[in-house]
This record gives structure tokens, C-alpha cells and sequence, in this order.
């Protein structure tokens, strides 16, 4: 490298900022107006922002007319809120996507409903299929001769719950008994 690029690269010109750019900018713009384009202009400032605060004076008249208004309507906030939000809500429950979102969610919902009503079946089905089994037939079988040893002869039959009530209810009259036996020896 030659020492003159060198000197090019550490040269101690500055970078303005960006807000600096925007004041020489309007530095220069100003050099560039006569004095009669910046009369002008002041005056026309001046109008705006006398415009500006009409508006607002005009805004916060209209605003107060408005509240008077609603007052002697009996119209409060709560109430105002409560439009609102149900105008709000009805513009949603509007729109497309809402919609096709609750046509989704329907039927994803009447899908699970028919999934688990085939659920519902399949466990009915595969209890009655244990029922009928050979090995729940021999441990029925089991229970009967169980409860005719234990509870004496009683006509055969009734369901698997009445069997076992019987069964523990003999067992356990059995107990008092053998208790009671014992404390009167």
C-alpha cells in the first residue's frame, strides 16, 4: 500500500449522524429560500397550527356535546362496553375464518363422539366375548361349588355378583359363628 491510501483511510473527516444530516439539510434549504419564500412559509406554519387548535377546541365540544348526549339517554360506559364487545363478538362469528374453524371443530367433535361410541362398543364386545369364555365358565363353575359348600345347597343359578355376595356373606357367618362358639366354651 502507498502511504497517500494509507492517509486516505485515517483521514479525520466525520461521518455525520443521520440527525445531522437532516439538520445541515434544512440548513441548506433555508440558505436556499429567499426571504420572502420563508415569510411565506411561517405564515402558512402559523396557519396550520391555528388550524390544528380549532380542531381540537371544535373536537373537545363535540366530544362533550356527545357525552351530554349519551347522559340524558342514560347510555354509561358499561353499557357502551357491553355493545361492544357484542358487536365485536358478531364480527368475529362473521368472518370466514371463524367459520371454517367451528366447521372443523364440529366435526372433529362428532368424529371423537363416534370414535368413542366405537370404543364403548369394542370394550362391550370383549366383555361378553370373557364371559363366554371357557376359562371364565370354569371359574364360574368354582364359585358355584364354592357356594354350595360354604352357603349349602340353594337352587343353582343367579348372577356372578350375587354369587360372590353370598359366598363372603356365608364365610363371614361362618366366622361369628366360630367366634361365638368359642366364647361360650
Amino acid at each position: 500500500m502507498d502511504p497517500s491510501s494509507e492517509q486516505g483511510l485515517l483521514s479525520s473527516d466525520t461521518v455525520p449522524e443521520v440527525g445531522e444530516d437532516v439538520a445541515a439539510a434544512t440548513v441548506n434549504m433555508t440558505e436556499n429560500l429567499s426571504e420572502q419564500e420563508q415569510e411565506e412559509l411561517r405564515k402558512e406554519l402559523a396557519k396550520v397550527e391555528e388550524e390544528i387548535q380549532t380542531l381540537s377546541q371544535v373536537l373537545a365540544a363535540k366530544e362533550k356535546h356527545l357525552a351530554e348526549i349519551k347522559r340524558k339517554l342514560g347510555i354509561n360506559s358499561l353499557q357502551e362496553l357491553r355493545q361492544n364487545i357484542t358487536k365485536g363478538w358478531q364480527d368475529v362469528t362473521s368472518t370466514s375464518a371463524y367459520k371454517k374453524t367451528s366447521e372443523t371443530l364440529s366435526q372433529a367433535g362428532q368424529k371423537a363422539s363416534a370414535a368413542f361410541s366405537s370404543v364403548g362398543s369394542v370394550i362391550t364386545k370383549k366383555l361378553e366375548d370373557v364371559k363366554n369364555s371357557s376359562t371364565f365358565k370354569s371359574f364360574e363353575e368354582k364359585v358355584e361349588n364354592l357356594k354350595s359348600k360354604v352357603g349349602g345347597a340353594k337352587p343353582a343359578g343367579g348372577d356372578f355378583g350375587e354369587v360372590l355376595n353370598s359366598a363372603a356373606n356365608a364365610s363371614a357367618t361362618e366366622t361369628i359363628t366360630e367366634q361365638i362358639q368359642e366364647e361360650t366354651q
